[in-house]
């Protein structure tokens, strides 16, 4: 029999699922499939990587949702174009759905496979789902593509008020459909360790949040030592909630909290467009900066043993749970790029290898804003003081001593480099790169 594939890849969920819809709406009943890449797990050293937990724990999840409605999901191991041959080979056909996806592996990725799926005449047919607008439908007036954060997030809620309705953050109502589901027996999920990782124990944050948290997300974001954020950013990232359902929380509780979601859509548009982001600075006047790429201070930047409290404190929750609060980001980012001079793609390459949330565009977006090289970046003479970021933001020190337990005792380092001395060295050699000096 005839079948459409919905392939699931950022979007581990049925609910508000843009491309899912479309496939349920489709003449053909609907087989989901989710492809584990060998293109991008191999490239991953930790095997105990929490990545995977979170998403095979959510496929399971997706799974038993589906057995409930008398399907399965198909999951595969191996190259897409693998994959994608066997299953022209298992199945008849009709249709192909999927959501986009911006980075630059997974656009040549989607090339490859539609030109596979083409020389059988099979349509790929993809749709927005994992931000509110993409691509050029934010532009400026005159068409022109925006590199600036503030006026682009103004035209972004213009648009957004454009249609009286909800239009744009209105939810896809898939389970009207899920009868048109293909009809199978359960399918066997590869294990962690049938595709070469180990199952760790691991808590995840809540898919859920509060409208208290939100409503008092613009007083309390900022205080790393309090639950003032939403924790949502791992299942932004994997798709296991939906960005309208979020927009739509936002729009009624918190502009600073839609503001976030902005930002995201802001860097993913950044990405699809300047795709060389990825290995150099957006802003080219930069690259004549000379930067240290001090392999030591680099480690201790890492261990979470520089000697600045606050900075030790990140890097160490980020070690140990795959989580930084967003502040601390910021600060741990700032010292790494402008107390060190070590370049930003060290600091990127590491928060890619341990962040739970790890997003290319944010990631990139967020590390070349904190080093002064990216769009509306951070300007290279603002310099974040860690030692007032901690009296502003973690007076108490709770934070800090949470995760430098020896914060105060002997055993604490002392600075690997004088704030002062730091500041001072920067600010010369971003001079020097920009012809100032």
């Amino acid at each position: 029999m005839k079948i459409s594939i919905f392939w699931h890849r950022r979007d581990i969920r049925l609910a508000d699922n843009a491309g899912l819809y479309h496939a349920l709406k489709s003449d053909y009943p609907v087989l989901p499939i989710f492809i584990f890449d060998t293109n991008i797990l191999d490239d991953l050293e930790d095997k105990q990587d929490k990545r995977l937990v979170f998403i095979h724990d959510y496929l399971q999840k997706l799974d038993e949702k589906l057995q409930e409605n008398k399907s399965a999901l198909l999951v595969k191991y191996g190259t897409p174009k693998e994959v994608w041959e066997d299953l022209l080979k298992d199945f008849d056909i009709a249709e192909v759905y999927t959501n986009r996806d911006y980075e630059p592996y997974a656009k040549e990725r989607d090339e490859e496979i539609g030109k596979l799926l083409s020389k059988k005449d099979i349509p790929f047919k993809t749709f927005k789902d994992q931000c509110i607008f993409e691509k050029d439908e934010v532009v400026k007036n005159d068409g022109g593509l925006y590199t600036v954060f503030t006026p682009y997030s103004k035209k972004w809620h213009e648009k957004l008020k454009l249609k009286k309705s909800d239009f744009y953050v209105r939810s896809y109502p898939t389970e009207k459909y899920f009868n048109n589901f293909y009809q199978t027996k359960p399918f066997k999920i590869p294990s962690l360790k049938d595709i070469g990782f180990e199952d760790i124990e691991t808590e995840f944050p809540d898919r859920s949040i509060e409208s208290k948290t939100l409503n008092a997300y613009a007083d309390k974001r900022d205080y790393p030592a309090i639950k003032g954020t939403s924790r949502l950013s791992v299942h932004l990232r994997f798709g296991t909630v939906s960005i309208r359902h979020l927009a739509q929380r936002g729009l009624r509780h918190s502009d600073t909290w839609l503001n976030e979601l902005i930002w995201r859509d802001f860097y993913m548009m950044i990405l699809d467009h300047f795709p060389h982001v990825v290995k150099q600075n957006f802003n080219k006047k930069y690259d004549a900066l000379k930067w240290r790429n001090n392999e030591k201070e680099f480690e201790a930047w890492c261990k979470g043993k520089t000697g600045y409290p606050i900075v030790d404190a990140g890097m160490r929750e980020l070690n140990e749970t795959g989580f930084m609060h967003n502040r601390v980001r910021m600060i741990t980012a700032s010292f790494l790029t402008k107390h060190l001079l070590i370049d930003w793609k060290w600091g990127e390459a590491y928060f890619a290898q341990k962040l739970l949330d790890y997003d290319l565009s944010a990631n990139n977006g967020g590390w070349q804003w904190a080093a002064g090289t990216g769009t509306d970046a951070q300007p290279y003479f603002r310099i974040f003081n860690p030692y007032s970021q901690t009296d502003k933001f973690d007076k108490d020190k709770k934070y800090i001593k949470k995760w430098v337990t020896e914060f105060g005792t002997d055993k604490y380092p002392e600075p690997i480099v004088d704030h002062k001395e730091a500041r001072e060295r920067t600010l010369d050699s971003y001079k020097k790169a920009l012809g100032k000096d």
